[in-house]
């Protein structure tokens, strides 16, 4: 479904983290640098906590509450600076739940139905599914559009969800005679970094759920644990390191940690495999541990001295859902109005 795009609103960046396991190397060259990055190139921001979608899956509220925490510090470690841009937790602000019901009636049975993820993480087992599984990008179109954000940063396995959210937003504009008062959002196009995958799977992204606690580097670790995390990750048996791209080809674990090294240097693969074209492994290993120490550490760190101190972290995600809150309510107001729901 497609509208004419002729929203005139302000340009706003949208997107969340869900509080589940530990974030890894993976979640900050493909995330939280680009959030930072995105706000000091003068980005209006809103970055999300996004509790209410965590518990679609089983959860243990402490531990919930912990990750949550870890999430904000991670954010703010990184960059994120909670007086330029908007850092709060999703079910600090009422907004997203009710833009929820309302889509879940615009919304279409069909839509949902194509959505791979669902398939993904319930399994064979659906019907033991929760609805909230089910319901979950109908509320990430409610995470974006109740800001009216115009652009998120999306993964590859997050385009079909973002496709749904403009399908959403354009029935929305369309059912209820509304032409523009949605945006239709955009993805984000992503650059290096964007796919970092497990360091003992070249074919797989490196997830926080992976049993294997070598397969990722988790921001959280300390220098000696990522070194050691590196210099055992997995490489081939088809020698050195190659001298062009193209050689790159059917190495997927080699990619990958050059892959790595490119991002966090902020050069090209090709200038990587320039200075370590035909060296061996027991070169470019440390040379990669060392990198990733250098950039990691002042992370992990303010991370650290953050969740010594919950307080500065709680106090900033209230402003935060102050912020976001005086964002979304009159948005929020303005659907109540275009639905025809009765107001006092």
């Amino acid at each position: 479904m497609t509208e004419e795009a002729t929203y005139s609103g302000p340009n706003r960046i949208f997107s969340g983290i869900q509080p589940t396991g530990n974030l890894h190397l993976g979640n900050y060259l493909g995330a939280l640098k680009k959030f930072t990055d995105l706000q000091n190139e003068g980005w209006e921001g809103i970055y999300c906590v996004v509790d209410l979608h965590a518990i679609t899956m089983p959860v243990e509220p402490a531990a919930l509450q912990d990750q949550t925490r870890q999430i904000a510090a991670a954010m703010m470690a990184a960059g994120l600076d909670p007086d330029t841009s908007t850092i709060f937790v999703q079910s600090s602000v009422r907004a997203h739940t009710e833009l929820t019901w309302i889509f879940n009636c615009v919304a279409r049975m069909g839509w949902l139905e194509k959505m791979t993820q669902f398939k993904d993480k319930s399994g064979k087992d659906s019907e033991r599914a929760s609805v909230g599984l089910f319901d979950y990008p109908v509320l990430q179109a409610a995470d974006i559009l109740a800001y009216k954000a115009t652009h998120v940063p999306v993964g590859e396995d997050q385009k079909q969800h973002l496709e749904l959210s403009r399908n959403i937003a354009a029935r929305f504009n369309q059912q209820f005679d509304a032409p523009g008062f949605f945006p239709l959002p955009e993805g984000l196009i992503e650059g290096p970094g964007a796919r970092i995958m497990s360091l003992k799977d070249g074919t797989k992204k490196m997830s926080k759920s992976d049993p294997a606690e070598n397969s990722r580097i988790n921001l959280i670790d300390d220098a000696d644990t990522i070194a050691r995390k590196i210099k055992k990750s997995k490489t081939d048996t088809h020698g050195d390191m190659p001298e062009t791209v193209e050689g790159l080809e059917g190495r997927p674990e080699v990619a990958n940690l050059v892959g790595i090294y490119a991002a966090l240097s902020g050069q090209s693969d090709e200038q990587v495999l320039a200075e370590f074209g035909g060296k061996g492994f027991g070169t470019f290993k440390p040379a990669l541990a060392d990198l990733a120490v250098d950039h990691l550490s002042p992370i992990t760190q303010k991370m650290r001295e953050l969740l010594d101190d919950p307080a500065e972290i709680d106090a900033a995600l209230r402003k935060g859902a102050e912020k976001a809150n005086a964002v979304a309510e009159p948005i929020i107001e303005e659907v109540r109005r275009v639905v025809g729901f009765w107001q006092a």
